[in-house]
């Protein structure tokens, strides 16, 4: 055992027992890494309303060979806080050999117990049967009621042009010549479609990577493969993007390449930054440094810029031009009046209770993770939920887009982006009730730094979800003009 211990000393002044009797007050905690392994200690404690702050720290730090595997940190001698004193804090080191693996050594910060939860593994569960019965279900509509629809349709085009005039023309054969009109500003809707398009394959890839090769036992280094992978798919939100916006009728293609590559970008760094600003205002150590906002700065403007443009040009060169099964009429048709809940309003603000009630309760773990020093480490159970959250929008998707398209509505790509989409403002609600109910947060940064983050988290998956919920219909609405003969 090797042993060494030193001290330093600081004046508590008035302003200093202030700060200590606040953080002892409300039972601050302080976090510091070794080696990137994480140690925990409470700064002080209130006993008969007086103060003391602990003023020894004791390390023991166990190696394998030159590698450091394990560190605890206990804490020893209360010193009572007053004005005017010297204070001394010291710490003390005590080395030992031990035979945990250095691959191993993150296992004791895993908390088995917690997220292997029979809870979690019936949220699982219970979210796998609604996937099935939400599969069922839309193979029970399309199949049935489809069919029903062809047939009617057919027996429609035996008769003569008189018995057709005099008939009851409804449901959304009727609307062919409007299906496929291009949705208003599609400048805004190529941006987040090729945007949400990017997020999808760059989340499914993280926690690939993530599953595969652990990378919660690096500090930072999720953070670090995020920002890589996000940039390496950026060809892809160019090239979505680009053909979308073309098959549209946009023209002005390089200002949709440029507000593409930057949009979630700058909705990220411009967040952040307001954030670091009031960061900075209260010396806190979570201010990201300036350096890392430069290099953040030159990965968006050297890389994720011309990937994007790269990748809208072929977009627009290689799959720009629309081949609608349905020619387009010249005018608008009126769209008929009809019930209060097949509204396009009342179908997205509905279409994303089923999506997050099949993800909600795996928020609650991937919060806790984020905001109550838990490791996350079930990536498994993340991918999963992922392939079931995608599955569920797919579903809820269609089905809100038939009855749509049945009303003789053809206002269809909005409305199934955005009744997608609001399953991030469900997880927007949630992460306020976790908020008041689950943290002990208060205060200007605490609550700022939270719901900041939970922001552009919310806003992220909302347009991914948009964008699955969009691509589904798309194929779904091709596919079903494609199989009626339309004169």
């Amino acid at each position: 055992t090797v042993t060494g211990e030193t001290s330093s000393g600081i004046n508590a002044e008035y302003g200093d027992v202030g700060l200590f009797v606040y953080a002892i007050k409300n039972h601050y905690w302080y976090q510091m890494y070794l080696d990137d392994l994480p140690v925990w200690a409470i700064v002080g404690e209130e006993v008969e309303n007086e103060f003391f702050v602990w003023t020894h720290r004791k390390l023991e730090i166990g190696y394998n060979n030159d590698r450091i595997v394990d560190v605890s940190m206990s804490i020893e001698k209360k010193v009572p806080v007053s004005p005017n004193t010297e204070i001394e804090f010291s710490y003390e080191v005590i080395w030992h050999p031990t035979e945990t693996q250095y691959e191993k050594r993150f296992e004791k910060y895993l908390d088995a117990s917690f997220f292997k939860h029979k809870i979690h593994w019936f949220s699982i569960f219970n979210s796998f049967m609604m996937v099935i019965f939400l599969v069922g279900l839309v193979a029970m509509i399309l199949m049935r009621t489809l069919r029903k629809d062809y047939q009617r349709y057919s027996k429609d085009e035996e008769l003569d042009d008189i018995e057709k005039d005099l008939g009851d023309e409804y449901g959304w054969k009727q609307i062919h010549g409007d299906v496929f009109r291009p949705a208003s500003s599609s400048f805004l809707f190529s941006i987040l479609v090729g945007t949400g398009c990017q997020l999808c394959f760059s989340a499914l890839i993280l926690i690939m990577l993530a599953v595969m090769e652990k990378l919660w036992t690096e500090r930072g280094s999720i953070l670090t493969t995020a920002i890589f992978v996000y940039a390496s798919t950026s060809p892809v939100n160019g090239y979505v993007g680009g053909a979308l916006y073309s098959q549209l009728g946009g023209k002005r293609w390089i200002r949709q390449s440029l507000f593409g590559a930057s949009f979630f970008p700058g909705l990220v760094c411009s967040t952040s930054f307001f954030v670091n600003f009031i960061a900075i205002s209260y010396h806190s150590a979570k201010a990201i440094p300036f350096t890392s906002m430069i290099a953040i700065a030159a990965i968006c403007l050297f890389i994720v810029l011309p990937l994007t443009m790269i990748g809208t040009s072929f977009g627009k060169n290689i799959s720009g031009s629309l081949d609608p099964p349905c020619r387009i009429n010249p005018v608008p048709r009126q769209i008929p009046e009809k019930r209060w809940f097949m509204e396009p309003r009342f179908i997205a603000f509905a279409g994303g209770v089923l999506p997050f009630g099949s993800v909600f309760i795996e928020m609650y773990f991937i919060f806790t993770s984020f905001w109550a020093y838990k490791i996350y480490y079930v990536y498994g159970f993340m991918l999963l939920v992922y392939a079931i959250l995608a599955i569920v929008t797919i579903c809820v998707t269609i089905v809100c887009i038939y009855f749509l398209l049945n009303s003789e509505d053809y206002r269809w790509q909005w409305t199934s982006f955005i009744s997608a989409a609001s399953t991030g403002f469900y997880i927007y609600l949630y992460a306020v009730y976790y908020f008041v109910f689950k943290t002990k947060m208060y205060g200007l940064f605490q609550t700022v730094f939270y719901f900041a983050n939970m922001f552009i988290f919310s806003i992220g998956f909302a347009i991914m979800c948009g964008t699955i919920g969009y691509i589904a219909c798309r194929i779904f609405v091709y596919k079903i003009y494609a199989t009626v003969k339309i004169d």
